[in-house]
This record gives C-alpha cells, structure tokens and sequence, in this order.
C-alpha cells in the first residue's frame, strides 16, 4: 500500500493549484484523476458554446498569468489547454493517476492517516484534499421514462459529440447557464426546438470580444500591466457584491439593462412574456448571452413554461397530457451541489460519512475548508465558498494559503493532525447564515441550485471576496486541536 504526504482530488483549478502549493513546500503527493486528461470541468463540459462568464485574466491563477488569452470571456477548449499548460510547467502531470476513482476515503485513528481505496488499489496519506468541485456530478431530472426515451438524451455535462441533431426536433430542458450557451447552437442545427422551462433567467448582453494581437504583446512584454488588468477587473466584480449581498434592490439595474435587451432581442411579445422573470435580478445566476435571446425568437424555437412530468417514447409529455414528439432530448439540468454523491465516500474517525454528518446538521465548513470529526480533510471549492460576482479562483487561492497555514502550524507543534473543533465550525456556519439572509439569492424570491432542500444556502459566499482573504490570510490555530500519532490525547 503506498503511502503519501497528501493526496489530492482531481485536476481541475483546486487539484493543480494545491498539487503547485505542496510541491513548493516539498510535500509527496499523487494526484487521483478519474478521466484521461487534466481539466476537471473544463475538460468535461464539452457542450457547444461552452465559456466562462468571468474575464479570462481574472479566471485564471494569479501566479500563473496567460497572455495569450483570445478573447474577454475564454472558450471551454482555451481554459482546458490554459490548466494542461499550467500542469506541464509545474511537472505535475507524473504525479497524476489518471483514470482512478476514489471509492472511498476513511480516516484511521491509530495511525493518523487517511485510507483511500481506488479504482487502481489502497492508498494511504496523512493529508486528503479534495479538489473535485461542486460542479462536478451532473444532475439528472426525475422524469419517469427518461431512460427507455427512443432517442439520445444530451447532457451538457456529458456531450456526445457523435450525435448530430441537424433537422431533428429537439427538447432543450432547463434555462441555466448552460442551456443559455447550448440553445442557440442547438437551434441553428434543429429543424424544431423546444425550450422546457420552469423559471427563466435574467439575460445581459455580453460584453465579450476578441483580445488583439497587439494586447497581447503587449501582456507578453509587460506582465505588470496584465496583472493590472487583473487587479480592476477584480475590483469592478467586488462593486457588483454590494447588490448581491447587502442591497439586493441595487439590482433593478440590471433589470432595466435586461428588460431593454429582451425587448430589442426578441420580437414575438408572447415569448418575451414567458421569458420574463418574476424574481429579483441576482436571485439566480445573472447570465450573460449574445445569442440566446435571438435564438429564441427563430419561428422553429417554441417555449414552454412548464416542466416535464414524463417521457414516453419518443414523445415528452407534460402534466396535463400534452405529448409533443421529439428526437432527442437536452438537458442543461446542472449539477448535483447539495447533495454530491462523494460525500457518501467519506468516512470520518466516528465512522460517518460526511453525507450523513450534513445530513444532521446542513451541509458547511469552517471557511468552506474543514469538518470536525474529519481531521487532515480540507476541501477546495467547498461549502459556502461559491461566488456569484466574480471569480472562484480567488477563493481557491485564498483556501490554500489558509491550508498552508495550517500545514506550517503542524510542523511548528510537531503534531500529525490538526481538526476544527465543533464550537468553531458552529460559530463559522451560523455566521455564514446569518449574513446570508440579507442577500438577494434568500430573499429574491426564487428557488435556485444554490439552497438545499430546507432552503439554507450552503453554496455561497455572502459577503465580498477580500473578506474572505483576510479571514483565511492567517490560519486561526485556535479553532483546531492537535495530535500526534505517538501521542493520543489532543491538544487545544
């Protein structure tokens, strides 16, 4: 069985930024990746019209720039290559097992490590971080009859490039980020598209464009000015916190920039009805589109404002009965965030699962990062670390100055472990939620992704980035208890 310093979970932005961090302190790991390349997200999500909604020079890692960006707002297939670049320069990619599957992770008590069994065989490691990201089990529609449809079922997380849905008659389920992105193509190859949605979105115009060749000499030659770029773009997203999280009415901005766009993008008024929200702007995720609305407004798109209740066929049918016939099915569905089926892999000193500890007590972490009964576990992107204004990046790299932080305490004590105490974990996650109920995703008026079955909001952050930077800038080793494997007793 191997032993490790520090195993990490996949190779998406928190699995390859931890594995840089680690290998500058010299610290021994592997990183476990279930596919065949680097990428995680953004090697997966393959769909058509795929990008990113944050500017390419602030969803990127501070300490390793790209000045070859080629445009505002980067393409799925530039982020992918931007991550294996960032891989190859940092020699990471020996350390990767690819095509290795957690199966599950157990802390044991004598030895003060984690067994990690794999796809591939056992592991041991003092250290488990988890980089897999809450975007990463894409969520399925309870739609009875949805496995027996007669057609191919696309999921945006799942493209299978081998089918083409040129002249088909096409149903587009959701109207999410990713089914924003996705129709338009969808609806340029489909002789008919119909577009099920329970709740539209609020649209903005893109402010996209390409980056110029002489910009990006100009960020060759001169680093600092693209780190500039960086430093404003970073500071007008921290502007749009104030709406989200403190005064959700400042966003009627943006609703009267995306009723104006709507009406000028889409001239059937019965469309532009139904594609109207009734919730605050922010509420869900704001979403930016050159195209979706003008593809909704083609003759062969129709739009209906209801959810599916069953799939029989080749036909979907919806509650009232009516059966519309179709030949494939798009599911722009999401992802499973509150309820990711990892958790159940995670077992902790007491012998539960962190899937059963969230289910007694909510999903959280001590600033998104750790779990009491969990020790030497740190999760990257974890709970209540999500961004709805600006770039997740940040908090990652924030999150692992907080872990090295808490490496070099361990090293200070001469201790194995460190785990958060529940009065701390208490205080943190209470905290999260009291703040949490000002802002525009609890009282906007909307049921989104980002709220759990009982309505808590253990997705986001609610408040501005630089507060969680300076929560996490120190490592608050007061809120930890410490072991050694030759000494049982914790110490405070």
């Amino acid at each position: 069985m191997s032993e490790l310093d520090a195993l990490i979970v996949g190779t998406g932005f928190s699995g390859l930024a931890a594995a840089i961090k680690l290998q500058e302190r010299g610290t021994t790991f592997t990183i476990l990746e279930r596919g065949d390349d680097i990428g995680g997200a953004w090697r997966d999500n393959t769909y058509p019209g795929c990008r990113c909604d944050v500017p390419s020079h602030l969803y990127s890692f501070s300490f390793a720039p790209n000045p070859e960006w080629s445009e505002l707002y980067s393409p799925q297939p530039e982020i992918k290559a931007y991550l294996q670049k960032v891989a190859a320069d940092n020699d990471l990619v020996r350390h990767v097992r690819f095509g290795t599957r957690m199966t599950e992770a157990e802390w044991d008590e004598p030895t003060q490590r984690w067994v990690v069994q794999t796809s591939e065989g056992p592991l041991t490691a003092r250290l488990l971080v988890l980089g897999n990201g809450p975007l990463s089990e894409p969520a399925f529609p309870d739609i009875d009859g949805l496995d027996d449809f007669d057609g191919p079922v696309l999921h945006t997380a799942q493209w299978d490039h081998s089918v083409d849905l040129t002249d088909k008659r096409v149903a587009v389920v959701g109207t999410g980020a990713s089914a924003v992105q996705v129709l338009p193509h969808v609806q340029r190859a489909a002789s008919d598209v119909i577009l099920f949605q329970r709740t539209p979105a609020w649209i903005l115009p893109h402010p996209n464009r390409r980056i110029t060749e002489v910009e990006r000499r100009v960020f060759r030659r001169f680093p600092l000015v693209q780190k500039a770029m960086r430093a404003v773009l970073y500071g007008i997203a921290e502007i749009g916190a104030v709406g989200l999280t403190r005064r959700p009415p400042l966003t009627n901005v943006m609703k009267k920039v995306a009723l104006k766009y709507l009406e000028h993008e889409v001239s059937d008024p019965e469309k532009r009805r139904m594609l109207t929200p009734d919730y605050q702007p922010g509420c869900k995720r704001l979403l930016p589109s050159k195209d979706f609305l003008e593809a909704v407004d083609q003759a062969n798109v129709a739009i209906v404002p209801e959810a599916l209740t069953k799939v029989d066929g080749n036909a979907v049918v919806l509650a009232d009965g009516t059966r519309h016939e179709v030949d494939a099915i798009v599911l722009g569905t999401g992802f499973r965030v509150t309820d990711n089926p990892a958790m159940q892999l995670l077992i902790g000193k007491d012998g539960a699962t962190v899937a059963q500890v969230w289910k007694e007590i909510g999903m959280g972490a001590h600033l998104g990062s750790t779990v009491p009964g969990f020790p030497n576990m740190v999760f990257l992107a974890g709970p209540n670390t999500g961004i709805g204004h600006t770039s997740l990046v940040v908090m990652i790299e924030a999150q692992l100055r907080y872990l090295m932080g808490a490496l070099d305490e361990l090293d200070r004590r001469g201790a194995d472990t460190f785990e958060v105490t529940q009065g701390a974990y208490d205080v943190s996650n209470q905290d999260v939620q009291r703040r949490m109920q000002k802002t525009v995703w609890n009282t906007g008026g909307c049921q989104s992704w980002y709220l759990d079955d009982k309505g808590r909001n253990p997705t986001l952050w609610p408040d501005f980035t630089f507060r969680f930077i300076q929560k996490t800038r120190r490592f608050d080793a007061g809120s930890y208890t410490y072991r050694s494997a030759q000494t049982p007793t914790a110490t405070r």
